[in-house]
Order: C-alpha cells, then structure tokens, then sequence
C-alpha cells in the first residue's frame, strides 16, 4: 500500500461518510416536517406558535 492510496482512500471515505450523514439528516427533517404538518392538521399546535395572552380587564396583569 502507497502513502498515496492510503490518503486518497482515507479522503475518499470520509467525504463517503460525511455525505450519508448529510444526507441521513435531510431525510429525518423532511419526516419530522412531514409529522408536524399532519399534526398541526389534526389540531394539534406546537407551543411555539401560541400568541402571548390577553391582558386582564382593568390594565393589570
């Protein structure tokens, strides 16, 4: 083994590896959007979204 197969190789994996990852987590946000929406369709609202409460008659909180 060549000290120039064993980097080309040692790059080739990791850009390998960092390209399933990139591509793991596009996958997982698309489900966990995909989940959201067919919550929030169901009623279901994240707390997140919620506005802030009504001030108490007479001013006082």
């Amino acid at each position: 083994m060549t000290h120039t197969f064993y980097i080309t190789t040692a790059y080739a994996v990791t850009a390998i590896v960092t390209l399933c990852l990139i591509f793991w987590v596009w996958l997982d946000g698309r489900a966990r959007q995909k989940e959201l929406a067919e919550l929030e369709a169901s009623g279901i609202r994240r707390r997140s979204a919620q506005t802030k409460p009504e001030p108490a008659p007479g001013g006082q909180a």
